[in-house]
């Protein structure tokens, strides 16, 4: 089993692409290897927490980050398409501030590796989307917060303009 890995132009921030094996009766791929993962990224991750959402078009659900314990994220969509977006908020790093963006679907089957020190969201593309991520830490609410989706010195590019936000995501605050 073997994974393709793209730096994105964050170059913490991976895409993997699985190889997928399929034929008329449908395909197969392995979705995550321990072993394999560490040798195309060079990382020795620990999962701890496998997540999974499901959101109709238009949700924006971010950007999320712990300020203790942060959260590296292996994300992928199982159902639909999303818009998935990541920003560094490692304050010694060179693009603190930055973003990057990747669209991510049931038919692309591509995966995003988010390390810890990101914000993270994303915006459902599809009807709906069924979305399920790996995460190396556990989620403590108390050390959660929440980025603002539309904060103008980040300035990302959604592909919608006008998402469906819950509150307590409309109350992110700015970089």
């Amino acid at each position: 089993m073997s994974f393709n890995v793209i730096k994105t132009n964050l170059p913490e921030v991976l895409i993997l692409e699985p190889q997928v094996f399929g034929d008329e009766r449908g395909f197969f791929f392995e979705s995550f290897n321990k072993s394999e993962f560490k040798r195309v990224t060079g990382l020795d991750v620990n999962f701890v927490q496998d997540n999974h959402s499901n959101s109709n078009q238009n949700i924006l659900r971010g950007l999320h980050y712990q300020i203790e314990k942060p959260q590296g994220k292996l994300v992928r969509v199982v159902n639909g398409e999303v818009f998935d977006v990541a920003v560094d908020l490692r304050r010694s790093s060179k693009n603190f501030g930055k973003w990057t963006g990747i669209k991510l679907s049931s038919k692309n089957k591509k995966q995003l590796w988010i390390p810890p020190g990101f914000a993270h969201g994303f915006v459902v593309m599809s009807d709906t989307a069924d979305f399920i991520y790996k995460t190396s830490e556990y989620w403590f609410p108390k050390h959660e917060r929440c980025l603002s989706w539309n904060d103008k010195d980040i300035s990302i590019d959604w592909p919608i303009k006008c998402p469906i936000v819950s509150e307590k995501d409309n109350k992110g605050i700015m970089l």
